[in-house]
């Protein structure tokens, strides 16, 4: 019997590749986002790899709605094996200009989503002795970067989520994963907040992370993909992904000299 993972965020981006490298490695597939037509549209190109999949249009962000999910991929699969926490939303702007409704749409999203899956799912794994849950952080859950203050607040709290969640949960036979990417070339820039002084302010913002994206040595979702299926294969506990290491050093090192470098870049007309 083919083993089972379930993936948030999997219309797009690092859950589409992640979804695709997991089908190719002998996996049946729960997709769940919100855009039901791009889910589909990756159910299918599964599909033709021979693989199982259900599509379940979810927002993460309501509870209901991720344990009418959680409850159709048991009826369906009978189990699950793998939980792949990836739904998310990018933020950038001065930390004065982000509304509340920012800050919920952000922390609800990155965070409450992933809380929402695990409080679903985690009693089939307990129940089981056994299961994988990888949550997909950021290297800005563990270096504080200026100006994304809502994103970086989330990430930390995954990251925190994540470890106290292993140290948990390892004895009990549930592996626990945290994967740190940093930038990446993927379309979560389309639905990212941001916010500047006026909209020119917020425009450069927007310009200048589509600039940064478009960078040839930038990493791609496949490079994300292939560290989580290597976090899971191997069962880690921790995976920092390509250049994420390099910034994660050098912030223990220089760390005056990067939170200059954050600003520098990110701050635009501040700078």
């Amino acid at each position: 019997m083919a083993q089972t993972a379930l993936i948030t965020g999997a219309s797009q981006g690092i859950g589409k590749a992640t979804a695709l490298l997991f089908a190719r490695n002998g996996y049946d597939l729960v997709l769940a986002a919100r855009q039901s037509d791009r889910l589909e549209a990756v159910a299918s190109e599964i599909r033709a790899l021979g693989r199982d999949v259900i599509a379940v249009s979810t927002d993460v962000q309501d509870a209901e709605q991720v344990q009418v999910l959680i409850q159709k991929a048991l009826d369906y699969y009978g189990s699950i094996d793998v939980l792949i926490n990836n739904a998310g939303i990018y933020v950038l702007g001065s930390v004065e200009d982000f509304t509340l409704s920012d800050w919920h749409t952000c922390i609800d999203t990155n965070l409450w989503g992933y809380i929402h899956t695990i409080y679903a799912l985690l009693p089939h794994f307990l129940e089981r002795g056994a299961g994988t849950i990888v949550n997909v952080s950021s290297i800005a859950g563990k270096v504080p970067i200026s100006y994304q203050i809502p994103y970086t607040t989330s990430k930390y709290a995954v990251t925190g989520l994540t470890e106290s969640l292993h140290a948990e949960l390892e004895p009990k036979g549930v592996q626990v994963c945290g994967v740190y990417p940093n930038f990446i070339r993927t379309s979560l820039m389309e639905r990212a907040i941001f916010r500047g002084k006026d909209q020119q302010d917020a425009q450069s913002r927007e310009d200048l992370m589509k600039k940064g994206l478009s960078v040839p040595v930038i990493e791609k979702p496949d490079d994300v993909a292939e560290a989580i299926w290597d976090a899971v294969k191997h069962q880690r506990a921790e995976v920092v992904v390509g250049a994420a290491n390099l910034s994660n050093v050098s912030y223990r090192l220089f760390p005056g000299f990067m939170q200059w470098v954050f600003r520098k870049t990110l701050g635009t007309k501040e700078s």
